[in-house]
């Protein structure tokens, strides 16, 4: 695996495709790698200050929440992350569009916590492991996937991503009990000890079974019968001593 130098600025943690120059810098979906081992120092999360802060588009309106951290580490050996883990709570889940003593929050809770989405009642956490980090290129350039227009078109990958990422990470994610290897860019700062890292990105949800109302299944997408795929996802992590 290769390591995270960590001078000044640096990294800590899709379907979309990025246009890079090598094989190394494009933006992927795959199945499951080989995880990280956890050499060194280990740093523990902050749960307060670590979340998935998600968004989902149909194209008369949008949903966004946060799925909140359980627990996780990050591990150090001298200026290098050789790996982590991260484990978020799916039941816990807040959507924050929309008041929870609303009824249609509710509802809406309990449609995504039900088998047409996350399935919480068998899956009830989401877990990334680490499996690679490598430097992101000043040459790297991130290129915007083609979606249905509408009212509510997803944000696109230069919208989510950090200004200045510094990395590349892989990891698996596992939703749903179905595990795939992401991988996107990402940027991380060390002051006194502590660790942040941001990360903005997009999945096609349908990859990890979550498929109600899939895009690719409607008949006219002009009368509202589907809920896009893609999934606006933007990860951040806080861990220390």
């Amino acid at each position: 695996m290769k390591t995270i130098k960590l001078t000044g600025f640096l990294l800590a943690s899709a379907l979309l495709t990025f246009s890079c120059n090598k094989p190394s810098e494009t933006v992927e979906t795959s199945e499951a790698k080989e995880v990280a081992t956890l050499e060194g120092k280990s740093l523990s999360i902050d749960p307060e200050a670590t979340t998935i802060a998600w968004r989902g588009y149909k194209p008369t309106g949008q949903h966004f929440g946060k799925i909140p951290a359980v627990n996780g580490e990050l591990a150090l050996s001298g200026s290098e992350i050789t790996g982590g883990k991260f484990t978020f709570d799916i039941t816990g889940l807040k959507i924050e569009d929309m008041e929870e003593t609303d009824e249609s929050y509710g509802k809406l809770y309990g449609h995504l916590q039900s088998a047409d989405f996350f399935d919480a009642e068998n899956h009830p956490q989401a877990t990334f492991e680490i499996t690679e980090v490598m430097p992101f290129s000043e040459s790297d350039k991130i290129a915007v996937e083609e979606q249905f227009e509408s009212e509510n078109t997803p944000k696109s990958a230069t919208e989510l991503s950090p200004e200045q990422p510094t990395h590349w990470i892989s990891g698996n994610l596992t939703m749903r009990g179905n595990t795939k290897n992401i991988k996107f860019p990402a940027a991380v700062s060390i002051d006194n000890g502590v660790v942040s890292a941001k990360a903005g990105f997009n999945i096609d949800r349908t990859a990890w079974g979550l498929s109600y109302g899939d895009e690719a299944d409607a008949v006219d997408k002009t009368k509202d019968k589907f809920i896009y795929n893609t999934v606006s996802l933007n990860l951040n992590v806080t861990a220390s001593e």
